[in-house]
């Protein structure tokens, strides 16, 4: 079958299940949505070219479908860079396909030039320059897999305009075979029967859940081993929903921004099993204080990350899920009664902050989130920006289901969570889908309000306006001696106002008393609502 670049493409990304696109246009890719028009992919036009990438992550977390992004050359594909990055340092698979100047033009500096593949190397599973139509096929097929298979990541196609406009012959693979890429989900059986004996062997044993744990669909074997084998579990920032908020084995959030009960047990814990995680910094620190003769087992589906930045008694490089279920069956029942009661004499004398209604100058987060959790119901999708409001949302608002709490952790990128619950929306649509952000985060990609307002997408927005740059103010304040340092915004908006120009409705909440309220007037119904809390400038998360 003969056709253009341009239609090969449109024709291997619809084989490949693909319905819906995240993208902006230009002249290098031109005519790839000149194909579009008639294709029976849905294209969402975003506001700029980084929300393509976020929307598109957000997709991904909760349908499990690759995201697909696409956009011109020049700066239109530098302005997906940092969806990129954000997408390789959590772990979301997708494909980013973006024009390029033509190919005897390319390293001759022509308008709107540049060598995204070169900049994209370091924080992109794989990426691709198009130099021959007719492999165009071969490269999208290989791309999918590439993207989602193994540990999931972004892959990047750079595709020349002539490449697009010249004719081919249509020939899509029966199967992908890529030399030297053979992904391990298999974990070594041998190795999995020392963890069930060092299980055994334990008193004080922890589960620390990362965001492989989510990515693998394994939540349901993760609680099954904890209730089975009596676990307590921590989670890392990404790992949050692996196990629900109310159950009687869940410790928190664990690392710098964490809870007690949860880093504490991790301190004291003689059995340490570390799943789908980095065990970075934020999580772990730099030299976490271990007890004594902990015995610590990685689980992960990167080679890379085990014993990275801990040192692992027991490696196992595989499939979390399978993994899991595989420790589930090999496992005994048992009950460790004195090691939970400690645990929850822990949690009781070490409660989260006090969030009584009271009375307040101001709104505080922690209260604004805990009603959230009861009044927004456990299959609501949370995102998140970064910075205070994260960390908030993280610690206190109560997430029961997996796939419901979406954020940037990798990469700690503001400006994620807006096109990131745009995304989350069209991969969810009956479900009632919150954006949770903080006033500097926020305008980094306020403009994607449009993309809501041209889909009338129902979105809610939870705002805190400190008029700060909260977390970096609690940093100065900690590390600098409270010097600080262009912290401060005071010239923000009327952020009501703001959402009203694109005819949304929103209110304002100066206190407590007026939390619940707004809460209930934003959720009432489907159209996009902002409510925007007055939270004290001193506000600390820690």
């Amino acid at each position: 079958m003969k056709m253009t670049g341009a239609e090969a493409i449109i024709k291997a990304l619809e084989m490949e299940g693909v319905d819906l696109v995240f993208g902006y246009p230009g002249a290098a890719i031109c005519p790839v949505y000149d194909k579009l028009i008639n294709a029976k992919i849905k294209h969402i036009l975003v506001r700029q070219e980084q929300g393509a990438a976020h929307m598109a992550s957000g997709y991904w977390r909760v349908t499990g479908k690759t995201g697909v992004c696409i956009v011109t050359s020049g700066p239109g594909a530098t302005n997906l860079i940092t969806g990129i990055a954000t997408a390789y340092m959590d772990s979301v698979p997708l494909v980013a396909i973006t024009g390029q100047v033509s190919s005897e033009l390319i390293g001759r500096d022509v308008f709107q030039e540049v060598d995204i593949t070169g900049a994209t190397a370091p924080f992109c599973k794989h990426s691709y320059l198009v130099k021959k139509a007719e492999e165009l096929p071969r490269i999208i097929m290989e791309a999918f897999h590439i993207a989602s298979t193994g540990r999931p990541g972004p892959v990047l196609i750079d595709i020349p305009i002539d490449i697009q406009l010249k004719e081919t012959k249509f020939n899509y693979p029966q199967k992908v075979d890529i030399r030297g890429y053979k992904p391990n989900v298999k974990g070594h059986m041998l190795q999995i029967k020392k963890v069930a004996a060092a299980i055994a062997r334990s008193k004080r044993p922890v589960i620390c859940a990362g965001g492989g744990v989510i990515t693998a669909d394994a939540a349901k074997q993760l609680v099954l081993l904890a209730e089975k084998a009596s676990i307590p579990v921590a989670n890392t920032l990404m790992g949050k929903g692996s196990i629900p908020f109310n159950h009687e084995l869940y410790l928190g959030m664990m690392g710098s921004h964490g809870v007690y009960p949860a880093n504490q047990a991790i301190r004291e814990a003689d059995f340490l099993l570390i799943l789908g995680a980095r065990a970075g910094d934020r999580a772990m620190g730099t030299n976490y204080d271990f007890a004594k003769n902990t015995v610590v087992v990685h689980i992960d589906i990167d080679p890379a990350e085990i014993g990275k930045n801990i040192e692992v008694d027991i490696p196992i490089v595989g499939d979390v899920k399978l993994i899991l279920s595989q420790l589930v069956e090999l496992v005994r029942n048992r009950k460790n009664s004195e090691w939970i009661e400690k645990i929850k004499k822990w949690k009781k004398d070490n409660p989260l902050r006090d969030i009584e209604e009271g009375k307040s100058e101001y709104v505080k987060p922690q209260y604004v989130l805990t009603k959230l959790s009861e009044l927004a119901g456990e299959d609501a999708v949370i995102t998140t920006e970064v910075g205070q409001n994260q960390i908030w949302t993280a610690n206190y608002y109560q997430t029961i289901n997996p796939k419901t709490f979406i954020t940037s952790g990798g990469l700690g990128t503001m400006g994620y969570g807006l096109p990131a619950a745009i995304g989350a929306k069209f991969g969810a649509s009956k479900n009632t889908v919150i954006a949770i952000a903080g006033d500097g985060s926020f305008q980094m990609n306020m403009q994607e309000l449009g993309t809501i307002k041209q889909n009338e997408l129902g979105i809610k927005i939870v705002l805190f306006n400190n008029q700060r740059l909260g977390m970096v103010r609690e940093l100065q304040k900690i590390k600098y001696c409270a010097r600080y340092s262009q912290v401060e915004l005071n010239a923000n908006p009327d952020f009501v106002k703001l959402v009203s120009s694109y005819g949304f409705d929103g209110l304002r909440v100066k206190d407590n008393a007026g939390v619940e309220n707004a809460l209930k007037e934003m959720l009432k119904d489907d159209r996009t609502f902002i409510v925007e809390f007055l939270v004290d400038p001193e506000e600390d998360t820690l």
